[in-house]
């Protein structure tokens, strides 16, 4: 499946919301970063021209940094900086309430959205911009070395 036909499967009710969550992390996602389709959504990843190993979990595959998503409840955000640095997540647990008066819902690496009309786009632009392409390898590679 192509990038743009799953938009196009998105639930319409949620499609716009979905077209602006991942136009605003294409728009402010620092440069280097590419987008496919991975894990059955459009991820942004590192390219394997820039980073040859890949993925540990699957060496073939690019190693993923950010998916957007269209679940059956909710829209989500895959961020795999805020799972792998505690600064980056602390950082954007503290500015969420600032953004917004509804509770944050996540997971170790997942932002699920379950009103798509309540979105805090301007945090999430300035969440993506926060790590660069060589700052997510050396993280990444400091994580493998850990486990």
């Amino acid at each position: 499946m192509e990038i743009s036909e799953y938009i196009e499967n998105v639930d319409e009710n949620r499609r716009e919301a979905f077209r602006k969550l991942f136009e605003t992390v294409q728009e402010n996602l620092p440069p280097g970063f590419e987008l496919v389709m991975q894990y059955s959504m459009p991820n942004f990843v590192v390219p394997k021209s820039i980073y040859p190993n890949g993925y540990h979990c699957s060496p073939d595959e690019p190693l993923p940094f950010i998916g957007v998503a269209a679940q059956k409840q909710h829209l989500s955000l895959y961020h795999m900086g805020i799972y792998s640095k505690p600064e980056l997540l602390d950082w954007f647990v503290t500015e969420y309430p600032k953004h917004m008066t509804t509770k944050l819902n996540m997971g170790k690496s997942c932002i699920r959205f379950s009103n798509a009309k309540n979105i805090p786009y301007a945090l999430i632009a300035e969440l993506v911009s926060k790590m660069t392409v060589d700052e997510w390898i050396e993280l990444y590679e400091k994580q493998l070395k850990k486990a």
